[in-house]
């Protein structure tokens, strides 16, 4: 007799679907996201940017290549449950240090294997974003379905609570050319550009990326004031990371606000859409979001990159009209605003994930400018 354990996921629209439990056991319930790139399960599951929500992957297997402490994006899972169609609980590869399915119970995340993904996932592109209900331990359709269409607060991510100093560089094993790894911007002879990073939600492959192009990283928490990060002394400040419902959040914007025209400024994810508020602008929540490491971005002088993305809002294009503000590149999936600069001060935003991590680096470009605009100061 099968000892497996059941689970069950109803969306608010009424969609039932069952599956294996390959996590933790217990419920959850939270907006849903498909997925799309072929590799990186673990940066995903780790990745601030996802917290709170439950995140389906389209490639029918994950798990394969387990889980390996270097690769965490953050010191723990940061979405409320993983949605597959197979999850492998033993892996193959000379890396792994565990199988999925024991980190994801360590970390109490609920997983459902043996869904019918094809069929979730075409759902979803229909109509859009749909809240879900999982248990594995009361999966009565009828409760679940109250749980799914009851409202719930935004996840908070977490955050540090005083600015902390980061020092790791990119492993040299994962660059092909090592000489990348080293220090790339530091101006001859003089101190390396120090950057303030205020952490939304920050991934660990960005600040690793700043160190790896010579700058001399800070780390500050989200409610950090304008007047807090100019004491740290800055050359420059980036806003980056996290779930993009905190784009909006006071503290962010009005920090922001409050160093414009002072210093350089670079805001990316999350960071993107709160430099685009302080400016003036909208924020809209779209379809379907954007999630995978195959999203095609052109600039605005027609150059083509291959991004990563990890975001259910952009900035409304029409209320850009009147800032002193350019959008310099655009999704060709859906025409949204990918990249801004401002006008007159050396403020840019960047809406997908320059360090991807999973996925290409054709967009690091924007944080290598940064720093070496900052050297250059």
């Amino acid at each position: 007799m099968s000892t497996t354990k059941r689970g069950l996921l109803v969306l608010e629209d009424g969609s039932v679907f069952a599956g294996r439990s390959m996590g933790a056991e217990g419920e959850c319930v939270g907006p849903i996201v498909f997925y799309t790139g072929v590799t990186g399960y673990q940066e995903v599951l780790s990745d601030p940017a996802y917290a709170g929500q439950m995140v389906l992957f389209t490639f029918p297997h994950i798990g394969n290549v387990g889980v390996t402490a270097e690769d965490d994006e953050s010191a723990r899972p940061q979405v409320r449950a993983v949605l597959a169609r197979q999850i492998s609980a033993t892996p193959s590869n000379w890396r792994a240090e565990r199988p999925l399915p024991d980190w994801l119970k360590e970390h109490g995340v609920p997983a459902l294997s043996g869904l019918d993904t094809r069929r979730l996932t075409l759902l979803l592109r229909d109509k859009g974003t749909l809240r879900g209900a999982l248990s594995t331990v009361d999966p009565d359709p009828d409760r679940l379905l109250v749980l799914a269409r009851a409202d719930a607060p935004a996840a908070a991510g977490a955050n540090p609570s005083a600015p902390h100093p980061w020092t790791e560089g990119v492993p040299p094993a994962w660059d092909p050319d090592i000489s990348m790894a080293r220090p790339r911007h530091t101006a001859a002879g003089g101190p390396p550009p120090h950057v303030v990073v205020v952490d939304l939600g920050v991934k660990r492959q960005l600040l690793r990326h700043l160190v790896r192009l010579g700058a001399r990283v800070t780390v500050a928490p989200s409610h950090s004031t304008a007047d807090e990060i100019l004491a740290l002394a800055p050359d420059g400040v980036i806003v980056a990371g996290g779930a993009d419902d905190r784009a909006q959040a006071p503290g962010p914007v009005d920090a922001i606000r409050g160093l414009l025209g002072r210093l350089p400024i670079l805001g990316m994810g999350a960071g993107h859409l709160a430099v685009g508020v302080a400016l003036g602008a909208r924020v809209l929540r779209m379809r379907g979001g954007h999630h995978g490491v195959n999203h095609p971005v052109q600039g605005a002088d027609g150059t083509l990159a291959i991004t990563a993305h990890a975001h259910a809002r952009a900035l409304d294009a029409d209320s850009l009209a009147g800032l002193p503000v350019e959008v310099t590149a655009v999704s060709l999936f859906d025409g949204s605003v990918e990249a801004l600069r401002h006008r007159e001060w050396p403020v840019w935003g960047v809406q997908y994930q320059p360090e991807a991590s999973p996925g290409p680096h054709d967009g690091l470009g924007a944080l290598g400018e940064f720093v070496a605009a900052l050297a250059a100061r």
